[in-house]
């Protein structure tokens, strides 16, 4: 199943839909949740590896122990085909392709094992930021500008993606593939992440994780004028235009 939002007669309604068919994307969508977004950083082997030297330098002298974590906050949401908007003064803004986890369930220090019994589906996350100088200590002015997060255009359930820490992931700006990964990069698999997150937070239905987006090289960098499509293996695709803030 497919679930997924849009607006009719100015009200936020749900549907479900049995196959991507049933949705027509030539117009925007909200995001498929209405929770909170958590995301993980440096959860990608070749993020890691092209940090190694870093993380045994000072003050830290050690990689991280545990999955790093941010927030991206409700002004950041955005869904299918709205516009991201980047500023002209702060840089270099970069696209950054993830999974999503959707939570389906109340989850409570919950052992991997039975992680996935938690979870409702998949969906495609753009987790948008500006160049960041902290890993260890990932910057609210870097990942929480307005709609620096792109979600949808649906979660696709759980049934129907076998095995979610191997699909393939590309990036494509305006048509071309400039990038391509895929969730067996993740440091953490899928189970790892929601077991250690509902290990100190109680997730709610609803709530995503962003499971790690790979190193933000510049053919992920985007401008104002150019289109950004996600695409998830068995998941779809997730498209939006870039504009000045």
């Amino acid at each position: 199943m497919f679930y997924y939002k849009q607006k009719e007669s100015n009200t936020n309604v749900s549907k479900t839909a049995n196959s991507r068919a049933d949705i027509t994307l030539d117009s925007t969508l909200l995001p498929p949740t209405t929770g909170s977004v958590i995301g993980v950083a440096l959860n990608n082997k070749q993020l890691a590896a092209s940090l190694e030297t870093a993380f045994n330098e000072k003050p830290h002298v050690q990689p991280p122990k545990t999955p790093v974590l941010h927030i991206k906050t409700d002004n950041t949401h955005i869904g299918y085909g709205h516009s991201i908007k980047v500023p002209n003064d702060k840089g270099a803004v970069f696209a950054g392709p993830s999974l999503g986890i959707v939570i389906g369930k109340k989850a409570t220090r919950v052992p991997a094992e039975n992680a996935l019994d938690f979870v409702q589906g998949f969906t495609i996350v753009n987790e948008v930021s500006l160049a960041e100088t902290s890993f260890y200590r990932p910057a609210v002015k870097a990942k929480c500008r307005d709609t620096f997060c792109p979600i949808g255009p649906w979660t696709v359930d759980k049934s129907l993606i076998e095995t979610p820490n191997q699909l393939a992931i590309k990036t494509l700006i305006n048509g071309s593939i400039v990038h391509e990964t895929s969730t067996d990069q993740l440091i953490y698999p899928v189970e790892e992440i929601v077991s250690y997150i509902s290990s100190f937070i109680t997730l709610e239905e609803g709530d995503v994780i962003i499971a790690g987006t790979p190193q933000r090289n510049a053919e992920l960098e985007i401008k104002p004028g150019d289109s950004v499509t996600i695409e998830i293996e068995e998941i779809g695709s997730l498209t939006n235009p870039v504009e000045q803030e």
